[in-house]
């Protein structure tokens, strides 16, 4: 059963990691991806490649999810390749960890344009039609930090804290006309990312794991499939931790 058969799902940020395996397996179950990252390089040909020999409609477009009026030209863009935007799936994310009191400004304002202010640039952007449409699913990727907090990621986790409290105010908005706005808040997932960490590093996070491994993008992937379908057509305005435990 293909559980998002004709739908079209934009995910930011899917070239690599986590929004890959998510745009990956929204293909498998039918969706047509328009997808996004920054550049089009050969990440994003690989994708679009693989994500076509699925059987499915897919675009990588080249666009800064960090500025408003690219997101709005994009999701115009979509909606004249594709005829609809029914799933959004706002994981465009960086981090530039460090202490506060070495923290610099520019830092800040990095991760909250690029992981904040994207959310609220795509939700926007794609508002205008999922109202027209009188239906619409939108996922934001935050994260445990973002519940719990975490030395040398003030910018991170305050970026993630505030994507939950802008898919809570958005899911109450929104509610009245059949659009769904929920949150995932990943653990320690296995990405490229973690894979610039020292194996000692990677022993240590599983260790404070009660399932003591790091979890799989696919994994996360299957909670957005989740909640971006009709599965999930009374969960609105939640948020749904994918960490092993690690934060409960």
């Amino acid at each position: 059963m293909k559980l998002l058969e004709g739908k079209t799902a934009i995910v930011t940020g899917a070239s690599r990691g986590i929004g890959k395996a998510i745009a990956v397996q929204f293909a498998k179950h039918g969706a047509n991806v328009a997808a996004t990252d920054l550049k089009y390089d050969e990440n994003a040909e690989l994708l679009e490649k693989e994500l076509t020999a699925m059987g499915v409609k897919c675009k990588l477009y080249a666009s800064d999810a960090s500025n408003f009026e690219g997101c709005q030209t994009l999701a115009d863009e979509v909606v004249k390749d594709f005829g609809s935007i029914d799933i959004l799936i706002n994981n465009a994310g960086i981090t530039k960890d460090n202490l506060l009191m070495r923290m610099t400004e520019g830092d800040w304002d990095a991760v909250i344009n690029i992981n904040l202010k994207s959310a609220f640039n795509m939700t926007k952007a794609v508002q205008r039609t999922m109202l027209k449409q009188r239906k619409g699913s939108i996922v934001n990727m935050s994260s445990v930090v973002g519940v719990s907090g975490n030395a040398g990621q003030a910018n991170y986790s305050a970026s993630k804290a505030g994507m939950i409290g802008f898919t809570k105010s958005v899911a109450k908005e929104l509610g009245s006309r059949n659009i769904r706005v929920n949150a995932i808040a990943p653990g320690f997932i296995i990405t490229e990312m973690t894979g610039k960490l020292s194996d000692e590093v990677v022993k240590g996070w599983a260790e404070q794991i009660p399932l003591k491994r790091g979890g799989e993008p696919s994994e996360v992937a299957d909670v957005a499939l989740f909640l971006a379908s009709d599965l999930s057509s009374y969960v609105s305005g939640q948020v749904i931790n994918v960490c092993g435990a690690m934060n409960t």
